[in-house]
């Protein structure tokens, strides 16, 4: 009878530490979840319109920025020697470029499971791809108008504090997503690591997920 209750636990267990939605190490949440993805998406989204505004502008199909702060010199910056040289590099305004990668962002932030961390990883690093050089181009470009147009851009500032509010809240889920590979490498090799990376199934990425869970709690 004593033999019977470690048996009838563990499929229990098993099933809490397989839950999509139980914390995972080194955070006492699942960073995962709706909860820390839906506020990236609103935001993104919010950036994405703002973006979209001052896009028309650089395609010239308004007359004008809003700024309530910087007045015509939001104008300036958009038409600026630096902005027209990205164009001349990228063939696509700044703007038109910052909107379509916030797109990304609240596209990514929605796509996946809430344990895309452990079963979609791909998603979870392309998602950190799109979110984290974004919001340090955003930081470059801020850094710019300063020093080398010498106007500033009000909505321009707004876009690059969402940047880097993003990166922050969307960190945690890219940091546990590498922690997670990291430790399927160096257990399993290259085979486990590109399976998982992946979204296969794998006996050592079931266990460092497994293992990722317990130590949460």
């Amino acid at each position: 009878m004593g033999s019977d209750a470690p048996d009838s636990a563990a499929p229990a267990d098993e099933s809490e530490l397989d839950s999509i939605d139980a914390p995972v190490y080194p955070y006492d949440y699942n960073p995962s979840s709706w909860s820390q993805r839906i506020p990236i998406c609103v935001l993104a989204t919010v950036a994405a319109v703002i973006s979209v505004h001052l896009s028309l502008y650089q395609w010239k199909l308004i007359e004008t920025t809003w700024d309530p702060v910087f007045g015509d010199q939001s104008n300036k910056v958009l038409d600026s020697n630096v902005a027209k040289d990205m164009y001349r590099r990228i063939g696509i305004h700044d703007a038109a470029l910052g909107a379509l990668a916030y797109l990304g962002d609240c596209i990514f932030g929605l796509a996946g499971s809430t344990r895309r961390w452990q079963y979609r990883p791909w998603m979870v690093i392309l998602f950190g791809i799109d979110v984290i050089p974004l919001g340090i181009v955003s930081v470059i470009l801020v850094i710019a108008q300063a020093f080398v147009v010498g106007y500033w851009c009000f909505l321009c500032l707004v876009t690059a504090l969402i940047s880097l509010i993003l990166v922050y809240w969307a960190w945690d889920e890219v940091s546990v997503s590498i922690r997670y590979l990291w430790r399927v490498k160096k257990r399993g090799g290259w085979s486990a690591l590109w399976k998982v990376f992946w979204g296969g199934r794998h006996p050592v990425g079931v266990e460092v997920g497994r293992e990722m869970v317990r130590e949460a709690g």
